[in-house]
């Protein structure tokens, strides 16, 4: 049996057109042979009645409805997006099958509203493809081991997508969306941005973790287990979109791509930059600090240790609690809010020297100061204040003649 996962987001489900358009893609991977398994989210977005956060703003006080609770109240939307979605398939004479996350078999922890998936029985949907029918199951959810209803946090239709390509050993996932796949950067910053026809799974991860939101970095790293590639696509378009696997396939991408240095540029706002200065006397300070930032359950990112002190970065949404921490502590750190960090990311870059140097002369010859940067094998970053943020994008993506790709 070939098997194709599905999955299509709240805008692609959120109307009967937008629903038809999904319809057309099931059917044409039938016509190719292909027995599917279609995950769809809830429909809409924040402010449709059917969209999670929406569902969320029902209850008046978030904080007195414990976490089990929550989680049944948030399953509710890719359960209507279900069975909607199946009745269109069923009108197009097309027979399909409902099931929720526990009902397909996906099993997870008890950590309500950001549950892990532990593992995932598929016989039932095996039993209904053996039937020819299309499996509509629900996203973001599943069941722990005593059947209680637990939703996957952030990013979890994905996570369910290619959870299931996973367990079903999927010949391929295809995320559908309201864009044709992935930039070089985003189109609303950079006019000239180009569809990439294929990332690896590690620079997407990359992508999605410095601020590209079209796929879930955990959703990546599950497929990549398994090499199963994904395609991310354009529920509007019949195109292939971008295709997410650790190599390069012939004819989906020319041969200098090995030589490329960067695939993409990315950025997140809405950050803070706090710096606490070393004191004679307390060598213990960094240990310190990021001690009781983590008891405080605050992230942190962009770290930088050396003599002088400590440098790091927090979000907007975190900043007053570690701000508190730290004066709790008895320091009195700098404080820059406002900021934004910008990413280059590409396999190329791993052990190519004068990288940074690029990256550098890119964004101050735009007049743009770095306040801050740090590296991995496959991305530099640099923090700038966040009125630069689309200038230093902007730079970066003409220095490495990204819309040249």
């Amino acid at each position: 049996m070939r098997i194709l996962v599905q999955k299509y987001g709240g805008t692609s489900v959120a109307s009967r057109e937008t629903r038809e358009l999904a319809i057309e893609h099931i059917l044409d991977a039938k016509g190719k042979g292909y027995s599917v398994v279609v995950v769809v989210s809830a429909m809409g977005r924040k402010g449709e009645p059917y969209a999670t956060d929406s569902l969320l703003s029902l209850i008046e006080e978030e904080d007195r409805t414990n976490r089990r609770e929550l989680d049944l109240l948030m399953s509710c939307g890719e359960l209507i997006s279900a069975v909607v979605f199946a009745s269109q398939l069923r009108a197009k004479g097309v027979e399909a099958a409902v099931l929720s996350g526990g009902q397909a078999g996906i099993v997870t922890n008890d950590d309500f509203s950001r549950a892990q998936i532990l593992t995932i029985h598929p016989n039932r949907i095996l039993q209904e493809l053996e039937q020819d029918r299309v499996v509509v199951v629900t996203g973001f959810q599943g069941r722990t081991q005593d059947y209680e209803t637990t939703t996957l946090g952030r990013g979890g239709s994905d996570t369910t997508a290619t959870a299931l390509g996973v367990a079903l050993d999927a010949e391929v996932v295809d995320i559908f969306t309201d864009v044709e796949g992935i930039m070089t950067a985003d189109p609303r910053i950079v006019e000239d941005a180009k569809l990439l026809s294929t990332v690896t799974y590690s620079e997407i991860c990359n992508l999605a973790y410095q601020g590209a939101k079209v796929i879930h970095p955990r959703a990546v790293e599950i497929a990549m287990q398994k090499n199963i590639p994904i395609r991310v696509r354009s529920t509007m378009s019949k195109d292939e979109g971008t295709l997410v696997t650790h190599h390069v396939e012939e004819g989906r991408i020319e041969d200098a791509m090995s030589d490329r240095l960067v695939t993409g540029i990315t950025q997140s706002a809405n950050i803070t930059q706090i710096k606490v200065f070393a004191e004679a006397g307390k060598p213990g300070m960094p240990l310190q600090v990021f001690k009781a930032l983590a008891e405080n359950g605050i992230s942190v990112d962009f770290i930088n240790v050396s003599p002088r002190g400590v440098a790091f970065t927090v979000t907007e949404a975190d900043t007053n609690q570690a701000l508190q921490v730290l004066e709790n502590l008895g320091y009195q750190p700098d404080v820059l809010r406002g900021c934004a960090k910008v990413a280059a990311v590409g396999a190329g870059i791993t052990g190519v020297p004068g990288v940074m140097a690029l990256i550098v002369e890119g964004i101050t010859s735009e007049g743009v100061e770095i306040l801050q940067s740090a590296d991995s094998h496959t991305t530099i970053w640099c923090l700038v204040r966040g009125e630069d943020m689309k200038r230093a994008v902007r730079a970066l993506h003409a220095k490495f003649q990204l819309h040249q790709l």
